[in-house]
Formats: structure tokens, C-alpha cells, sequence
């Protein structure tokens, strides 16, 4: 009788054990993690994973025809696939793992998390007004309609401001006038989110670079830096970084067992539709898989997802001329493309989805 009762206890303790209750943020238990410095990183073999690799190569054509730089998978936070393509812009070295390239809007996400970060420690809310940091008179508007617009606007792209002008980047007060009542106008418009920057200065008295680097980019080994190209402020890295970037974010935002971004409801929100006029944003991220979405520059609402060959789960930073960080949690995998533009649209959705096509056929899973 004492020897059922303790193989009773010892399967009890088998199922009342998993995972979940070890690791109530849900973050995947076995991701690896390469070291923050140095160039060491573990790879795993695609065929290894029962990859296609025919279907591979196709894949790996498709994107050295279109201007692609650099590419990478990680599966589980291992390299996968990792290929580099074509020649730097400013000279004619051979793209490398440490040639450095543009985010472009893909930098909108790390904004976005450094926001949460700044909210975390209780510099900043969300729901503040937007010109307790930007000061009065930062817009055209009577100072009624400003104080009306709110970080939170400023992060999912609702602030009601007139993006019908000349240059959407431009961020002067003369040119930011009003259009619409905060919340009830979904545009992108990027002189409302670069603005962004002055309010984590403002709010943490740190230097928006400074800060980037002590609260994500040191944490995570991330190497780049932030550069002013006109009214943008962009960042640039090695395609590595980004997989960095990513697998944070796949990990629930913590790294090798430390949490960077404490706040899980900060970041549920950040990857899920922050509002109704444009289900597929989040704060700053574009969200697949939902019943419809906007893209820039046109105010329709198209049925459908962005990337329908792409998981319904998948979260990604998109930038002009096809810069994509995306992340897939049901595969574990984060995917990363740095490069020339690959069509004429402002957001290439339409060639994430060609990879995604190929992608189905490689992965089994997928």
C-alpha cells in the first residue's frame, strides 16, 4: 500500500509539473540563446529537420533575383538558413555578416518596445497626453485638439493628424494640423511616430540612443546604432542583431533567463490589434492572420491578411524596400530579410508572402 501511495505522488507530481506552472509567462522553455558577445551561435542543419532542401534552394534564388542582402531563419533561436547576397551600397565589398543595414520601418518596433520599457519604470504612460513630453504648441492645432492626442495614438497610428501632405516624415508644428478627432482615423504617418523619440527623452532624461543600448541592446547583444537621415531617425545593424531583436520577442521578451521586458501586458498588447480601424497593427507592428487589414497611404480596409501563405500567428516589423523581422511563435522560428526593394510598394507585403509560398513547401510543419 505505502509503495502505490508514493508511485501515486510521483505521478501526480509528473502532471501537476509542466512547463506551464514553472513558467507562468508562457515564454518556450528551450530556445537557445547565443551569447551576447562574440560571433558564436549555435546552427542546426535543415535536413536535419526534415526541411526540403530543393524547395530551399528555389527559396534561396527567389531572393538573390530580388535584391535581398541578408537573410536569416532561426528555428528554436538556432540559425537554420543564413545567407548573404550582392555587394554594400557604398563600395563594392561583398555583404557580409557584419556588413551594416537600414531597418527602415522594421525600427518602428524597437520604438515601440523602448515605450514599454519607459512605461515599465514608470517614466511615461501610454494614456498621457502626448504634449506633457512634446510641449505645447508641437502641432498647429489649437492647444484643445493636441492635448487630445495621446502616446498610445502616436503608437497605433490614430493621432487624426493630416497625413495628407508633401512629406509625411516631416514632424514640424506647421505642418502637423488637424484632420480627424484622435482614435477615429487609422493612417501611417511618420512624423507622429518619430515623435516618439523626443517623448522617451523627455520622459527618462536619457538620450534616446543611450537609452536603447542600456535597456534592449546591451541586454541582448545587439550592435548597430540609430543615424538621422533627414526628418527619420533609422536604425542600422547586421542582419544578426535583428534575429536578435526577434528572438527576444519570440521568447516573450526575456533572454537567456532574464526578463528585459517585465511587462507581459505591455507586450500582449504591442502584438495584438491595438485598435478597430486597422485589426492587423499592433503598436507599431503588423499583425497576420486577421480578418482584415490597412496599408499605407490608402484608407480601405482589405479582406483577408497581409501574408496568406504566412501563419496566422505571425507578428512582424516591415520596412520600406523589404526589410522584415517576423516572428512565428507556433514555429518557434524568426525570420529576417534585409535588402533592395524588391517591387515598387512602400511595405512589400507581397514578397513576404512569395517567401511564405516557398517557406509552406520547405518546412513541415508550416
Amino acid at each position: 500500500m505505502f509503495m502505490r501511495q508514493i508511485l501515486l505522488l510521483l505521478y501526480a507530481l509528473l502532471i501537476f509539473s509542466p512547463s506551464e506552472k514553472e513558467n507562468p509567462d508562457n515564454t518556450p522553455s528551450d530556445l537557445y540563446f547565443p551569447p551576447i558577445s562574440g560571433s558564436e551561435w549555435e546552427t542546426t542543419d535543415p535536413a536535419a529537420l526534415g526541411w526540403n532542401l530543393e524547395e530551399l534552394q528555389k527559396l534561396n534564388t527567389l531572393l538573390e533575383e530580388n535584391g535581398t542582402r541578408g537573410f536569416i531563419l532561426l528555428q528554436g533561436g538556432k540559425i537554420v538558413v543564413e545567407n548573404y547576397y550582392g555587394t554594400r551600397l557604398a563600395n563594392s565589398q561583398a555583404f557580409d555578416r557584419d556588413s551594416p543595414w537600414y531597418w527602415a520601418s522594421a525600427g518602428k518596433t524597437l520604438t515601440a518596445t523602448l515605450i514599454g520599457l519607459a512605461q515599465e519604470e514608470g517614466k511615461l504612460s501610454i494614456a498621457e497626453s502626448s504634449s506633457k513630453y512634446l510641449g505645447e504648441g508641437w502641432t498647429s492645432m489649437t492647444s484643445e485638439q493636441e492635448k487630445k492626442i495621446n502616446i498610445w495614438h502616436q503608437l497605433t497610428m490614430t493621432s487624426g493628424l493630416d497625413d495628407g501632405v508633401a512629406n509625411k516624415d516631416d514632424f514640424s508644428p506647421e505642418i502637423l494640423k488637424f484632420l480627424a478627432e484622435p482614435g477615429t482615423r487609422w493612417a501611417y504617418h511618420n512624423a507622429p511616430y518619430t515623435l516618439l523619440d523626443k517623448v522617451v527623452e523627455v520622459s527618462t532624461g536619457r538620450d534616446f540612443s543611450d537609452y536603447f543600448n542600456q535597456k534592449i541592446a546591451s541586454k541582448i547583444g545587439m550592435t548597430g546604432s540609430w543615424q538621422r537621415l533627414g526628418f527619420n531617425h533609422v536604425f542600422f545593424s547586421n542582419a544578426r542583431s535583428m534575429a536578435r531583436f526577434g528572438l527576444l520577442i519570440l521568447a516573450n521578451g526575456d533572454w537567456a533567463g532574464e526578463s528585459i521586458i517585465k511587462d507581459k501586458s505591455y507586450l500582449n498588447q504591442m502584438i495584438n490589434t491595438s485598435q478597430n480601424l486597422n485589426e492587423g497593427y499592433g503598436y507599431l507592428w503588423w499583425l497576420n492572420g486577421k480578418n482584415t487589414f490597412m496599408v499605407p497611404s490608402l484608407q480601405i480596409t482589405i479582406p483577408g491578411s497581409f501574408s496568406p501563405n504566412a501563419p496566422s500567428d505571425m507578428v512582424c516589423g516591415l520596412g520600406k524596400d523589404g526589410q522584415y523581422i517576423c516572428v512565428v511563435p507556433s514555429m518557434d522560428l524568426v525570420l529576417v530579410r534585409m535588402g533592395l526593394s524588391p517591387d515598387q510598394s512602400l511595405v512589400p507585403f507581397m514578397f513576404l508572402d512569395d517567401i511564405w509560398k516557398i517557406l509552406r513547401n520547405i518546412i513541415p510543419s508550416a
